[in-house]
């Protein structure tokens, strides 16, 4: 059994990293840390725990374990591994953006693996520490990847909405049902910052036409929206394709070919056939020389701790789907 411990337990990602690993065959969870929830019962925090376990949350950390996951806010992740060493026999899954980013995936003698398995498949099998990606990046990459594979993507431009969920479990003025409800907002319009990120990936298939960040000459545009809904995220990208449609679908079906979640639709897709499982969709339509690439995924799980799990599974030389079987909240 690998023995698992989670810092950060009382938030969405980690309460769902929390259930998936309950229900893993394979792993024991240790302990789940919280400074602030220490000594109460993990179904105080998350309810529908109850009758699943009856573990307690920990102030203290155990490094008598096997994988760590950090469940932090931004910057806390850095922070933490500067205050507690933690033993190059115990494998990190970093769910915060802090070492996404080449520049920043090293602190002392830890170094980072992007851990996008339709990307870094082999190099995460073979890593010791994984920086998980976002939520957005993940939804928007995943439909970008094939044509950045193939050395055709130029100029993106990509509008996205998400669920309530992305912004975490602390209230905030957007995040209210009062204020969610029968309403959307676009923010971080051109600013999100995921769009490094997404930049960064493409940018390691497409070498010899690299796309910019900086939001001058080619790259990628983006809109986040704000949704009322409470999981979830659907992406579509429109880019410049002169490819007949017949050879763009044989694009993507030959670079997903194998690929454990992530599927291409022949017909429109929605939200409700990924809520509560670790798929990505993708269905792509063409209208003269403009290609349209929608993809959906749960923001929880694909963009976050599924996808922490399925990068822990590759670590340890697991099926890649252990404990990922999950069903869709259709109706």
């Amino acid at each position: 059994m690998i023995k698992a411990g989670i810092i950060g337990g009382a938030g969405y990602t980690g309460g769902e990293l929390i259930r998936l690993l309950l229900n893993h065959p394979k792993v024991l969870l240790a302990f789940v840390h919280s400074s602030s929830n220490a000594g109460n019962s993990l179904h105080q925090v998350h309810a529908d725990l109850l009758g699943d376990t009856d573990m307690k949350f920990s102030q203290e950390l155990s490094i008598d374990i096997d994988v760590l996951f950090l469940c932090v806010g931004h910057g806390d992740a850095a922070k933490f591994l500067a205050a507690n060493p933690i033993p190059d026999t115990v494998k990190i899954i970093d769910l915060s953006q802090d070492f996404r980013l080449s520049p920043h995936s090293k602190i002392a003698n830890k170094s980072f693996v992007y851990g996008l398995p339709e990307l870094n498949k082999q190099a995460i099998q073979q890593a010791n520490n994984i920086a998980n990606p976002g939520c957005f990046a993940t939804a928007i990459q995943l439909g970008l990847l094939p044509l950045a594979n193939a050395g055709v993507l130029g100029d993106v431009y990509t509008t996205g909405i998400t669920g309530s969920t992305g912004a975490g479990q602390g209230l905030s003025n957007t995040s209210h049902f009062s204020w969610r409800a029968n309403n959307i907002q676009a923010y971080k319009s051109l600013s999100h910052q995921h769009i490094n990120e997404i930049t960064q990936s493409i940018n390691q298939l497409q070498q010899d036409a690299p796309l910019s960040a900086t939001g001058e000459g080619r790259g990628v545009r983006f809109v986040p929206w704000r949704g009322d809904f409470t999981r979830g995220i659907y992406v579509s990208s429109i880019v410049d394709c002169g490819l007949p449609i017949a050879e763009v679908k044989k694009i993507y079906h030959s670079f997903y070919e194998g690929a454990a979640f992530t599927h291409i639709s022949e017909t429109m897709i929605d939200l409700k056939q990924v809520v509560n499982t670790n798929k990505c969709l993708i269905h792509v339509e063409k209208q003269g020389d403009k290609l349209a690439i929608h993809s959906t995924i749960d923001n929880l799980l694909k963009g976050a701790s599924g996808q922490a799990l399925q990068n822990m599974n590759l670590m340890f030389g697991l099926d890649e789907t252990n404990g990922l079987k999950l069903k869709a909240n259709y109706f």
